[in-house]
């Protein structure tokens, strides 16, 4: 074998970059065009969230807005694994983006007539969540199809960038955009966000995959049984799951900080989502030096740590400017924890059940968080919010320091794929 690696375009791949998957059109294109609808997409969640403030006075019907989103992933991801292992990627999420703007542009003009309530809110949420549970192991497994497997990581870090400039400038937009003319035409913005998406996969025409197809139950089976069967995978699962659990308080009760203890407004909470997501910006195209240096353990511990910074902080303030620390902190803890348990999975899952591998860690991690939206928001309505949060960060510190012992993170090299 030469020491030179061709790309999926058959060029060389020897720049490894933080940036060089950009080289490739079709990532660059997808890129671009997810942005947009990530954009789209998070200006839908803070306009759906702080519509329910509206709606109701309850902590825990604002957390389900949260949970409805996550739930889907939980319950269907390990299906929409199976599909995308077992169908033509591509296809596969052109079925979701188009679903997904029938669904949001419904939700638009439901709202614009005045005849949404909180139960057909969550119910509109919880659609376009199934949407994005068969769009997202279709879409994190395409990325294999768009770049070599050197730019792997690379890619990884890039879509996450993509994700959480969303978070920055979605917020702010939303804010703006429910303030001047309300939260209807924040929804059809965000269904206007799909067509380009659309577009781009309409356009690209990735190589044909080698595909073993499998009636979908044994498919998922496979796939749940590697998982299982992988210590070092099933390690990293446990994490998720107890991660995204105590991440959760700060996602669910956002919303509630911002309107009740914080007497803000939207356009103050889309603020705090906007330096979460520029938090998330400033540290992602560091993550992975971080990872080599503290190896994987140490950086989610670092990032445990100022997570819990962050939920002991908003317990304390009652005024929005001293909270938006908090949210800044918070964003970079977030893509460091998230982005570093995303590469462990992909780099430790064989290409013919990546999809399935990568749904499995979905529906773990994103499970943890849709149950801890709905515990936190129980918490918080049975005592306060303040006591909801220190509930939080006591869990992160309590479950990160005994699963630490019981189930310690792989090693460099431990459990990784050469395809």
């Amino acid at each position: 074998m030469t020491s030179e690696v061709l790309d999926p375009s058959g060029h060389p791949a020897t720049d490894t970059g933080t940036f060089s998957p950009f080289r490739y059109p079709v990532f660059r294109a997808i890129w671009i065009a997810n942005l947009f609808s990530n954009i789209g997409a998070t200006i839908q969640s803070i306009a759906a969230a702080w519509m329910m403030t509206e709606l109701t006075t309850s902590h825990q019907l604002v957390g389900l807005v949260q949970s409805s989103a996550t739930v889907p992933i939980m319950l269907f991801g390990v299906f929409a694994g199976a599909i995308a292992d077992n169908f033509d990627r591509r296809r596969v999420m052109l079925a979701a983006q188009v679903g997904m703007l029938v669904v949001s542009s419904a939700l638009a003009a439901m709202t614009y007539a005045g005849l949404i309530n909180p139960i057909l809110l969550l119910s509109f949420t919880l659609t376009v969540g199934i949407g994005t549970a068969l769009n997202s192991p279709a879409w994190q497994a395409s990325v294999r199809q768009q770049v070599d497997q050197r730019q792997l990581p690379q890619a990884i870090a890039l879509n996450s960038i993509s994700f959480n400039i969303a978070r920055s400038i979605g917020p702010a937009v939303g804010g703006l955009l429910i303030s001047m003319w309300g939260v209807s035409f924040a929804f059809l913005i965000n269904a206007v966000s799909y067509i380009g998406l659309i577009g781009v996969l309409l356009w690209w025409k990735p190589e044909p995959r080698a595909i073993e197809r499998r009636a979908i139950l044994p498919a998922v089976g496979v796939g749940l049984r590697y998982c299982a069967g992988s210590s070092p995978l099933r390690r990293i699962l446990l994490r998720g799951l107890s991660l995204g659990f105590s991440l959760a308080a700060y996602q669910a009760l956002l919303p509630t900080i911002v309107s009740d203890q914080l007497g803000g407004n939207e356009f103050q909470f889309g603020l705090m989502l906007g330096l979460f997501g520029v938090g998330s910006i400033l540290v992602a195209p560091f993550v992975g030096p971080i990872r080599r240096k503290l190896q994987l353990e140490g950086i989610l511990a670092l990032g445990s740590l100022m997570f819990v910074f962050v939920l002991s902080l908003l317990a304390e303030v009652r005024v929005v400017w001293f909270a938006l620390p908090a949210a800044f902190i918070g964003g970079m803890a977030w893509v460091m924890i998230l982005t570093s348990i995303n590469t462990a999975v992909q780099l430790r899952s064989p290409d013919a059940i990546l999809g399935r591998c990568l749904s499995i860690y979905q529906a773990v991690t994103f499970g943890g968080m849709a149950l801890g939206s709905w515990t936190w928001g129980a918490v918080a309505d049975w005592r306060d919010l303040p006591f909801a949060l220190h509930a939080g960060s006591i869990f992160l510190i309590v479950s990160f320091l005994l699963l630490r012992i019981v189930a310690p993170l792989p090693k460099p090299g431990e459990g990784i794929i050469q395809d």
